[in-house]
C-alpha cells in the first residue's frame, strides 16, 4: 500500500511538463540525439571504443563533431535521455536523467579525461583548452589546472 502510493506518485506525470508540445519536443530530441550519437560514433572511425583500455592507444580525434565538443556521443546520449524524459515526464524519468548526467560527468572527468591526457599529453591539453566538454565553449580546461590535476592536486 505505501510502496504502491509512493511509486504511483513517482510515476505520475509532472503537470508542468504534461503538454503535447513538450511531448513532441521530447520525440524530436530523442530522434536527434540518436542520430547525433550515431554520427559522432562514425566520426571517431577506428578510435571508437567502449570504455577505457589502458593498453590501447587510439588517435586523438578533434575534427567533425569533436571540433565542437569533446564528448559529442555523451552529449547526444544526454539529449536522447532528455527527450525520453519529456515524452514521459514523471519524477522517475527526471531522476533518471539527473543520474545519467552525474554518471556521465563522473566517467568523463575521472576516467576518460585522465586517460586521454596520459596517452596524448600536450596535444590533448591544447584541445581541452579550446573545446568544451559537452557544450561548445563550456567546460574547457586551463592547461595549468590540468597539470596540477595530473600531479594529484584535486583543485
Amino acid at each position: 500500500p505505501l510502496a504502491q502510493t509512493v511509486m504511483g506518485q513517482a510515476l505520475a506525470p509532472v503537470s508542468v511538463l504534461q503538454h503535447p508540445p513538450i511531448h513532441v519536443l521530447g520525440v524530436v530530441l530523442a530522434v536527434l540525439g540518436i542520430l547525433a550519437a550515431f554520427g559522432a560514433q562514425m566520426a571517431l572511425g577506428a578510435s571508437w571504443r567502449i570504455g577505457v583500455d589502458q593498453s590501447e592507444r587510439t588517435a586523438l580525434v578533434t575534427s567533425g563533431p569533436f571540433g565542437w565538443v569533446r564528448n559529442p556521443i555523451f552529449t547526444a546520449v544526454l539529449v536522447t535521455i532528455l527527450g525520453l524524459t519529456l515524452m514521459v515526464p514523471n519524477l522517475v524519468a527526471l531522476i533518471g536523467w539527473v543520474l545519467a548526467l552525474v554518471g556521465i560527468e563522473t566517467q568523463v572527468r575521472r576516467i576518460e579525461e585522465p586517460h586521454l591526457h596520459r596517452i596524448h599529453g600536450e596535444p590533448y591539453d591544447r584541445y581541452t583548452a579550446t573545446v568544451g566538454r559537452f557544450l561548445p565553449g563550456l567546460g574547457r580546461l586551463r592547461t595549468d589546472r590540468r597539470a596540477a590535476t595530473s600531479k594529484g592536486d584535486k583543485s
